[in-house]
């Protein structure tokens, strides 16, 4: 299509050339003359072309809306142009009057360039698209025993393994199973630094493998890849309509009503005031020109092409445009704590021994016996010290868990409990006088043959970049809240380092709903960001819920936004690009049409005792100006994710 409107704007350009040397009006201007017998046959056979050829786009669009009942933009071009022929034509053929081809094959030439540089716009837009797609390789090396071939990525499955040499592309989403090393992320997530990938670590199909093997079993494969969602995310996202669209729509059918309308009356009110039919008719085409909302309808989209395109690439991906686009307004964010506000996995922060003949590495090493059949974040997170130490792992018999309490076994001979605080003081054992002193730390109990051997404490990291991220939210005039299943004395801790304007505890997913509604009811409108899965009730009562940390797992059904990584610093970025998105809008709005409420009385003639009035071309290269400027502004829309 593009190369349609670029073919038929050269040649209608080199045939306006000679139409505006033999144009009277041009030469009388210009000071010269090219006049000879027969010369307005050759320039009404020119502007025929140009009119047929050139213009044939148009008349084919206005057949269309029309036959759908919704003139537009089309339909007001053809109308312009076929007046301005008729016109010019009958006077060729003996009316008495003065035509206007050179106008005709201007206006023509504009908007086909303007048309030209609309679609180029919005395919530069959708190349991010294409080039999320050209991040998937071509093959995969699929591992197959001692064997290993080269196969196209149509034919992995789930559970296949395949190799990753240095600098490859990761063909399908999986987990390492084999080798450690750093893989880039970043055209996927935004994260700029590579991410460190050992044993049992996802990966992500698209993403670039840096230095060091490795063997990945493969989870989602072809269509059910990470990438292939974000790419149908991203698809959807640009076809679908916001109510800014919406808005769009209705000001350009509106605008058509008013351009046939004041492009009659304009031809009704010259004629009865005594014009020629040629003056009136050239009033009546100026002034649809310059109403045709041909800006109009590129304001809108060319944002939201630009807008979901940007934002997949940054790892925020939008489901729902109009809940993107009323992110400007949001003035209360309530967080889920674990994997938002906090890294959302525990980490030992220190043991302490009791007595009992047991040093700290033989209780880790006796606890980590326990701990490893689990899959329990605290118990993830002892496993994850014993690795960091090299500590290694006896086996186990007559394995036992004690429902809401801890865990039991047999260790090289020696019965081993791994107990709730609670469970320790059930057993009458006796614990140290301050064992329990930071209300933010989660600690199990260590007993070894009846006795107290010592203690684990573990606690959920804020996240470095949270302070800052609740900081600039303050700053933004956003209220921060946290709801949590965590107890008070852990909500209050992470509550008070960050400076939470309030908090709510132990709240069960159904509960947490409750504290939206209640914040809207005090006139707040609230955004969630939560994991997408126990927060599905609050992310669909939130005017706008985010889903965070989603990872590969992009069918969060609840949330209007999904954000890639768990970084608060993301929300607040997705918050403040929806209001430069929406400012976009508004200013291309703006551009598409504010220039009538001039452009229009002029064009008709109100100031043409003063000697001011626009003509059909200058007319043209107003409308024409109005789409670059809204196509230019558009662009600038990528300085706000960048910054």
């Amino acid at each position: 299509m593009i190369a349609e409107y670029r073919r038929r704007f050269w040649v209608s350009v080199a045939l306006t050339v000679p139409v505006l040397l033999l144009s009277h009006t041009i030469q009388e201007l210009l000071g010269f003359s090219l006049a000879f017998s027969g010369d307005r046959w050759l320039v009404f056979a020119l502007s025929s072309i140009i009119f047929f050829f050139g213009g044939w786009p148009f008349l084919v669009g206005a057949v269309r809306e029309l036959k759908a009942r919704a003139p537009g933009m089309m339909t007001l071009i053809a109308v312009a142009i076929t007046a301005a022929y008729a016109y010019s034509s009958a006077v060729v053929f003996g009316l008495q009057g003065m035509d206007f081809f050179w106008e005709l094959a201007t206006l023509i030439d504009i908007m086909l360039v303007g048309h030209w540089i609309e679609m180029r716009s919005v395919l530069g837009a959708s190349n991010a698209l294409e080039k999320l797609v050209a991040l998937m390789p071509a093959e995969a090396h699929l591992v197959q025993g001692d064997r290993i071939t080269d196969v196209k990525l149509s034919d992995l499955k789930k559970d296949d393994i395949v190799l990753l040499k240095p600098g490859e592309k990761v063909p399908a989403d999986g987990r390492v199973v084999e080798g450690e090393g750093h893989v880039d992320e970043s055209m996927l997530t935004g994260e700029s630094k590579p991410v460190r990938k050992s044993v049992d670590d996802r990966v992500v199909g698209g993403s670039i493998n840096g230095s060091g093997s490795l063997k990945v079993r493969v989870e989602h494969a072809g269509e059910e890849t990470y990438l292939n969602k974000v790419i149908d995310l991203v698809r959807e996202a640009q076809k679908a309509k916001s109510r800014t669209q919406h808005l769009a729509d209705r000001a350009a059918a509106w605008l058509t009503y008013v351009a046939l309308g004041a492009g009659a009356l304009t031809l009704i009110a010259w004629l009865i005031a005594g014009a020629t039919a040629d003056f009136a008719l050239e009033r009546m085409v100026t002034v649809m020109v310059i109403s045709c909302p041909h800006a109009l309808g590129l304001a809108v989209p060319l944002v939201v092409a630009i807008s979901t395109a940007m934002a997949a690439r940054n790892g925020l991906l939008i489901r729902d445009r109009t809940a993107f686009e009323s992110a400007r307004k949001v003035t209360a964010i309530v967080f889920d704590k674990t994997g938002t506000l906090t890294t959302g996995s525990f980490e030992v922060t220190r043991v302490k021994v009791f007595g009992a003949g047991v040093d700290e590495k033989e209780m880790l090493r006796l606890a980590g016996a326990l701990e490893q059949r689990s899959e329990h974040p605290i118990a993830k997170g002892i496993m994850q010290q014993l690795q960091k130490e090299g500590i290694q792992v006896p086996a186990t018999t007559d394995f036992a868990a004690i429902t809401g309490k801890g865990v039991r076994a047999i260790v090289e001979g020696r019965e081993v409990q791994v107990l709730s605080p609670g469970a320790v003081r059930e057993l009458g054992l006796s614990m140290p006088e301050g064992a329990l002193t930071d209300a933010a730390e989660t600690v199990v109990f260590v007993v070894v043959d009846g006795k107290a051997a010592g203690l684990i404490a573990l606690s959920d990291p804020i996240r470095e970049s949270s302070a800052a991220a609740i900081k600039r939210f303050r700053e933004h005039g956003i209220k921060t809240y946290m709801a949590t299943g965590d107890n008070s004395a852990v909500a209050r801790s992470v509550s008070d380092k960050l400076g939470l304007d309030g908090y709510h505890a132990e709240m069960l997913p159904h509960r947490k709903v409750e504290i939206i509604k209640e914040l809207q009811g005090r006139g707040e409108f609230v955004a969630m960001a939560g994991d997408g899965v126990n927060d599905a009730p609050g992310l669909a009562q939130a005017d706008v819920g985010i889903a965070v940390g989603s990872g590969t797992d992009v069918a969060a059904e609840t949330a209007d936004i999904i954000l890639v990584r768990s970084d608060p610093q993301d929300i607040l970025q997705l918050l403040l690009f929806g209001r430069a998105t929406y400012r976009k809008m508004v200013q291309n709005l703006f551009w598409a049409t504010g220039y009538n409420v001039v452009a229009i009385p002029l064009a008709a003639g109100v100031l043409y005792s003063a000697g001011i009035m626009i003509g059909p071309a200058v007319g043209a290269m107003l409308m024409s100006l109005s789409t670059v400027i809204v196509a230019i502004n558009a662009g600038l829309l990528r300085r706000s994710l960048a910054s």
